[in-house]
């Protein structure tokens, strides 16, 4: 008789508990697990949005894909992107984190005027910095010119392009890793560090030997965070660029994009998304588990 008491008991709790995570379990579903289903489905497919019919193609889709060498640029112009913007992200935004934490005065000031540029919408961001790159009338060729340096064509040349959008992508990012960083920071324990200076460590090997491996946890929070956010950037790469000049910013997202809602090839767009779904996921789990190694958990 307890033991069916428990059961109900138990039976009831979950249903309880169920009902409490509906509410945001609901959104998840409609807006999330359902359109990657149907992408899946739309994958094995042709189809252009006005035709009645649906035509079941198998993997098509995803053959012509890999035979495409615009793909693989398309493919290699993701890869620079996520490795340009994560990276740098990252260094920049640990060191300047070292350096408020450090500084005495102004701290906030600061703070306020480096993690300003995050929470400003993208693409304002990018309308600015499109201002800026501009090779005749923008600030950054008529400073570069003060200095005796030769100015450049920006976003406008598939030298620079790309690296362009990285500089935006970079710069607008710095403000949240350095919010993360000055936290973590802010938990090395005092003790070690005065232990290591007793015995005759200086700052560089502090911060190698110590600080770094103790915010490791924080470093792959935001490894990861940053690298899906990469693999989803599309604002700065429509204003700026358009993903040219000649494809040279093209990325799988604005690939995809083009595909679905320019060419209206739903099938093609929606394999690309495949594509790019799995990619996540692999270098998701690839960083998951290289943490293993290389992250310290206290």
């Amino acid at each position: 008789m307890k033991d069916k008491t428990k059961l109900k008991y138990s039976h009831k709790e979950n249903l309880t508990g169920f009902l409490f995570v509906l509410p945001a379990l609901l959104p998840l579903v409609v807006f999330w697990i359902v359109p990657v289903l149907f992408s899946g489905a739309l994958s094995f497919t042709s189809w252009d949005m006005m035709s009645p019919t649906i035509e079941f193609v198998g993997i098509d889709n995803f053959t012509s894909l890999l035979r495409e060498k615009n793909f693989h640029k398309v493919l290699w112009n993701t890869l620079v992107f996520a490795v340009g913007s994560t990276i740098p992200t990252i260094l920049l935004g640990m060191l300047i984190a070292l350096a408020m934490n450090s500084a005495r005065r102004g701290v906030g000031l600061y703070r306020t005027v480096i993690f300003a540029p995050y929470i400003t919408p993208m693409v304002a961001v990018s309308v600015v910095w499109s201002w800026i790159f501009e090779p005749r009338v923008g600030i950054l060729n008529f400073v570069l010119e003060l200095f005796g340096l030769p100015g450049s064509e920006w976003t406008k040349s598939t030298d620079t392009a790309m690296l362009s959008v990285l500089i935006v992508t970079v710069w607008k990012g710095i403000g949240w890793t350095m919010i993360f960083y000055m936290e973590a920071i802010r938990k090395v324990p005092q003790s070690l560090l005065e232990s290591a200076v007793i015995d005759g460590a200086n700052g560089f090997q502090k911060f190698i030997k110590i600080t770094v491996p103790l915010i490791s946890p924080t470093t792959f929070f935001l490894v990861i965070m940053s690298t899906i956010s990469s693999l989803q950037a599309y604002d700065q790469i429509q204003v700026l660029t358009q993903g040219g000049p000649a494809g040279a910013t093209r990325t799988l997202l604005y690939y995809y994009y083009l595909e679905g809602f320019r060419n209206f090839n739903t099938g093609k767009a929606s394999a690309v998304a495949i594509v790019l779904v799995v990619i996540t996921v692999v270098l998701s789990a690839v960083e998951t588990l290289a943490s293993k190694k290389l992250v310290h958990y206290n």
